[in-house]
């Protein structure tokens, strides 16, 4: 990073509450009682604000810190990132000075396992809609396919009367290379009943020609249209999703996922990158029944302020972007919102006031009225990079002291009661439960 021109900071760890996606951790203030200090999210507020005061290229190996619950790939509580921040950027040139870092970085430490040489950027919508994720894993070949217009009016009622009833159902095609046996079929529906699926639907192909039930009820016709929709041959098999695309995307990406690795369509030997690029700015929040931000609320939406005074929220885009290697999200990234009337506009649609604003954002929205740059960033999440280098399943496998599930240091044994002496100097009293 220095070598690039880079600056180093250090961004305080106790701030203000923000939302960032997260909960936030909360530290309450001896002198101040009553009031809470929050454990960054991230230091988005500060590097926007570093980019304001005129360093044009930030960054830092970042300590973050969010209440949420343990996955695979994510530690519960605390991780580090490669912060990165620059001021007069585009997008491209984001991606153009963070891809070689990536590139280079895994070259020397991925014991000669073959690198992207070009990472694909491949926008929002094509990803749900190829790999029905945006993390997708490029190991592995196989690639989607709606195939509704084939199924309508069909013989195979199942999917034809759904398809009636509701303008929103549709049909999904998941091709499946020397897949094509009714043992592996059958194997492959038993998985999706064990999923809590009523069934995964297929067809398998074999001299010539399509076999099972579904091939049977639409017909010959229909059934050549899926062959040469997925270029299938004998001993290839295609499975079907039926329903709400929304409802089913995690299915679909676990079904890809299992007919790869139980084919042996993935190429283990490689580390496979891509951008995710044009993620939508807004979604439906159904809990709330309201329109909220889908990704990071300090992006900037493609077309400006023209794009939020007059197209419907769910149709705009932002100018944010992911980093993806082998279906692991290393990072989010974005141009950020710049400017004041976008900001507030932005924050507007999603429910926030002005003076909501400027309670939460007050430092980051003043510096933004004495005229900032267009700047944008990312910040690669240094665990997961590790752990994918070291050929690690889960990320508590590279942490030196790393919590459960539970999200509790059973080392230190933390987090701990601590004496009401202490409780009685923060102004706080803890109500425990009757039971």
């Amino acid at each position: 990073m220095i070598k690039n021109d880079f600056l180093e900071f250090q961004t305080p760890i106790m701030t203000a509450s923000s939302p960032e996606g997260a909960r936030d951790f909360l530290i309450p203030s001896r002198i101040h009682q009553g009031s809470f200090y929050a454990l960054p999210q991230a230091p988005q507020q500060f590097k926007q604000i570093l980019m304001a005061s005129g360093f044009d290229k930030y960054f830092q190996i970042a300590p973050c810190f969010r209440d949420e619950d343990a996955r695979a790939d994510r530690s519960p509580g605390e991780f580090y990132q490669l912060d990165i921040e620059m001021s007069f950027v585009t997008q491209d040139d984001v991606l153009n000075t963070v891809e070689p870092i990536l590139r280079d970085l895994f070259e020397e430490f991925s014991s000669n396992k073959r690198i992207t040489k070009s990472f694909p950027r491949i926008p929002y919508l094509e990803s749900i809609s190829k790999y029905a994720t945006d993390k997708p894993d490029l190991r592995n070949p196989i690639e989607m396919s709606d195939v509704t217009d084939v199924f309508e009016d069909s013989g195979f009622k199942i999917f034809s009367e759904s398809i009636k009833k509701d303008d929103n159902v549709r049909v999904w095609g998941i091709p499946a290379k020397d897949g094509g046996s009714r043992a592996f079929c059958d194997k492959m529906n038993s998985w999706a009943i064990k999923e809590g699926q009523p069934g995964l639907g297929y067809i398998f192909f074999k001299d010539g020609s399509g076999s099972g039930p579904i091939a049977k009820n639409i017909g010959e016709e229909k059934t050549s249209a899926i062959k040469n929709k997925f270029n299938l041959s004998d001993n290839d098999a295609v499975f079907f999703i039926c329903g709400i695309p929304k409802t089913f995307l995690t299915f679909a990406s676990s079904a890809r996922d299992k007919i790869g690795n139980d084919l042996g369509l993935i190429n283990e030997d490689s580390f496979e990158f891509c951008w995710i690029v044009d993620f939508p700015m807004y979604e439906f929040d159904e809990i709330n029944k309201k329109i909220d931000f889908s990704h990071n609320p300090f992006s900037m939406p493609q077309g400006g302020m023209d794009a939020l005074e007059s197209l419907n929220p769910l149709e705009i885009k932002a100018f944010q972007y992911d980093i993806v290697c082998n279906g692991v999200e290393l990072s989010s990234g974005a141009i950020r919102n710049h400017k004041p009337e976008i900001l507030l506009k932005a924050f507007e649609i999603a429910g926030y006031d002005q003076g909501e604003v400027e309670k939460r954002f007050g430092a980051m929205n003043n510096a933004f009225k004495y005229g900032t740059p267009p700047h944008g960033g990312i910040a690669p999440g240094i665990d997961r990079i590790v752990m994918l280098l070291s050929g690690s399943d889960n990320i508590r496998e590279v942490i030196a002291f790393p919590m459960n599930q539970q999200a509790q240091d059973i080392l230190m044994g933390a987090p701990s009661k601590v004496s009401n002496e202490q409780l009685n100097e923060l102004g706080i009293s803890i109500n425990e439960d009757d039971d």
